[in-house]
């Protein structure tokens, strides 16, 4: 690859020469690259190497150019101007510019699997009839407008007809971009589609009951059916008619009303819910007309889901953070479903999902890693310390990073000035900020990171803040006791401009504890193999040693063990067949519950399946070898057949059963006795029992 460097006119220090031996690469230093020096650039481009133009200001016009010089080599662009460049600190931030250039070197992802969307322009458009056909009026050039009235409103219909008028009881309205489907039911006297706009029921109605969307307001109406004579050529009113229910499909769904259609934070695509302001969400959403395509964001693996077992229902994290109402439970199947088309790719559930079985692939875990490493390795590398990544959206994230570091750079030199982004702190974009959690927080640590911050902006739903903070908590907690000083995870909440003072604020807050030894594992698409090699490194670094186990919070904890109440325990194992991650287990050669710590994911399934109520969840992380081993959690004393000697059950539940069905009528004598011998035994003394009566014994 090559790299273009431009210090943007002389505003930013820039050391080519500390970059050029971080990178490994000459470089030389541009101060005009989209200006004066625009001819260096086209030489570079005219390359076959993949071009690394590090600014972020004037890429439509590097792209123009490529294009107008019929250059094809690919071209990527890197912000090192408002993320270290424009910073009281820039003359530290050498080493986060190399970090920031080395990711940009980086190889492109392995593309994801698609969801497609068609949209051929039919757009239903729900609100009052006058303030519909006026915003019907902005979109009637690209789309096949239907409108849905809710009422006439104080502005009342057109006298001039242009779009078809659909009026009744909206009773449901599901789907998404290309696939909206509309239940409704027509129960009002007028037929819109007969009606021709005449005015003469409104002229003839006494009560005023008829209004300008030229439907009857049935409360208000005395049944003169004046209007009924007046219509009778167009033979629109008839107040015998039988309501009728319809069902039509739309592409585009534009609502007016007070109150959305959809109460989810993350609306489908291809509805908008408009309050007749924001022109630029108007326009954007008339263009949805075509085919489209976007990311398949999730990967989902059944077999490691803890949603449910044998008609249990434990875990329903995904289903519970889900802004979009993607997800849900199929409870036939014993697992989750998710409709790839409401998923907007927030993420969140492969955060809060304790076994896996929900990964986010945009990107992938295992892409987010090399990342990672790359950014954090290559700083150490080039000088720096005390890395602290700020995690970011790349849409309002990005936006108000931007305005921190333009008022910085305007306020240079005063001494109350915002600061910029210090050397420090290396900015992340992500596609959602809440597509990371636990496993990748604790590896950045690993790999040398001080803090990890996420900025939250009103883009997040409120449960993303909430299960943010939930896996925050338990990452703390891990790294405190293990004697890592300092606070390591912040949610930074910054709602607009005004919130830029405190953000400043704390992206000067002092740097907490990292290992002294920097760990070189890569990231695994299996999340909690990613943990525990995460925990394994930050546990045989910590500065306090310990084998005592550290309590971690009950909520969005995925890591603990099980504690038994030998008592009431019976060993029937069925907690055996409910664990979806194999933390427990039996043993074949003796009367064994038997339970591995590091592969409890704290689901609960085990819990609710247990009959005699004898398990209960410990959220903690054992510091103990023993976290890996099987540790047998309890036994009992086999039962022998009082027959054959072979033992097939245990002694506490035969006796349990036994004194269970004692009193039974059915249970006396050779029957009661039976129960006490193997299967085989049992057989044979049914068949080999003189005194019992056998069906072909009895004769009509």
């Amino acid at each position: 690859m090559t790299t273009l460097i431009c210090d943007c006119n002389q505003t930013m220090p820039l050391d080519p020469r500390a970059l050029s031996a971080s990178l490994n690469e000459p470089l030389s230093l541009h101060s005009g690259l989209c200006r004066r020096e625009a001819a260096e650039f086209l030489q570079a481009a005219g390359g076959s190497d993949v071009l690394v133009v590090a600014c972020t200001q004037e890429t439509r016009l590097f792209n123009e150019l490529a294009d107008q010089a019929n250059l094809s080599a690919p071209i990527k662009f890197v912000n090192i101007r408002e993320t270290g460049g424009w910073s009281r600190d820039a003359a530290k931030a050498s080493p986060k510019i190399a970090a920031l250039l080395a990711v940009a070197h980086l190889p492109e992802p392995e593309p994801v699997a698609t969801v497609t969307y068609k949209s051929a322009g039919r757009a239903l458009v729900i609100g009052e009839l006058g303030t519909a056909e006026r915003a019907a009026g902005l979109l009637g050039d690209t789309l096949d407008v239907t409108l849905f009235t809710q009422g006439a409103g104080e502005l009342g219909a057109a006298q001039e007809r242009r779009y078809p008028v659909l009026g009744g009881q909206l009773q449901t309205l599901t789907g998404w971009l290309g696939a909206f489907e509309l239940g409704w039911q027509q129960n009002n006297p007028i037929d819109l589609d007969l009606c021709t706009r005449c005015n003469a029921c409104l002229a003839v109605c006494p009560e005023d009951a008829i209004g300008l969307d030229y439907q009857v307001d049935l409360q208000a109406c005395d049944a003169h059916r004046a209007c009924v004579k007046v219509c009778k050529v167009a033979g629109a009113i008839d107040f015998s008619r039988t309501p009728q229910s319809h069902t039509d499909t739309f592409d585009l769904v534009l609502d007016l009303r007070a109150t959305p259609a959809f109460s989810q934070h993350a609306k489908p695509q291809g509805y908008l819910h408009w309050d007749g302001r924001d022109l630029n969400a108007l326009l954007v959403w008339r263009e949805l007309v075509g085919e489209f395509e976007k990311p398949k964001f999730f990967s989902y693996r059944q077999k490691l889901c803890a949603h449910s077992r044998n008609d249990k229902v434990a875990c329903t994290a995904c289903i519970d953070v889900c802004s979009a109402s993607a997800i849900s439970s199929d409870y036939k199947h014993q697992q989750i479903k998710v409709n790839s088309n409401l998923c907007v790719g927030c993420g969140t559930c492969s955060t809060v999902c304790p076994t896996g079985a929900m990964g986010f692939a945009y990107p992938r875990a295992s892409d987010q890693g090399v990342k990672l490493k790359t950014l954090l390795s290559t700083y150490q590398r080039s000088g720096g310390k005390e890395a602290a990544l700020l995690l970011h959206s790349q849409g309002a994230g990005a936006r108000l990073l931007g305005d921190l570091v333009r008022a910085a750079q305007l306020e240079k030199g005063q001494k109350d000035g915002t600061h910029g982004v210090p050397a420090r702190v290396l900015p992340v974009a992500l596609w959602h900020t809440s597509s990371t959690g636990l496993e990748l927080w604790l590896t950045a640590v690993a790999y040398g990171a001080s803090q990890v911050w996420l900025l939250l902006t009103d883009e997040e739903a409120p449960q993303y803040a909430e299960a943010l903070r939930e896996q925050m908590a338990v990452a703390q907690t891990i790294l405190t006791g293990l004697g890592y000083a300092g606070e390591h995870f912040r949610l930074l909440q910054v709602r607009d401009a005004r919130d830029l003072a405190a953000l400043d604020r704390d992206l000067q807050a002092a740097p907490a504890q990292a290992p002294t030894r920097h760990a070189g594992f890569a990231v695994q698409l299996d999340k909690r193999a990613t943990l525990e090699l995460a925990l394994d490194h930050l546990i045989s670094h910590a500065p306090k040693p310990s084998q005592v186990p550290i309590a971690l919070p009950a909520s969005g904890s995925s890591l603990g063990g099980l504690a038994i109440n030998k008592d009431t325990c019976t060993l029937c194992l069925s907690c055996v067949n409910a664990c979806p991650a194999g933390a427990l287990a039996d043993n074949a050669q003796a009367p064994q519950l038997r339970f591995i710590e590091k592969n409890c994911v704290q689901c609960g399934l085990c819990v609710k399946t247990c009959p005699e109520q004898a398990l209960s969840l410990v959220p903690r992380l054992n510091l103990s070898t023993q976290r890996k081993e099987h540790v047998v959690l309890n036994e009992m004393q086999p039962y022998a057949c009082v027959r054959c000697g072979k033992p097939f059950g245990t002694l506490k539940a035969i006796e349990g059963m036994l004194g269970k069905l004692a009193g039974h009528s059915m249970f006396q004598g050779a029957a009661l006795e039976r129960l006490k011998m193997c299967g085989d035994c049992r057989v044979i003394d049914i068949y080999s029992a003189d005194s019992e009566v056998k069906i072909t014994d009895i004769t009509s």
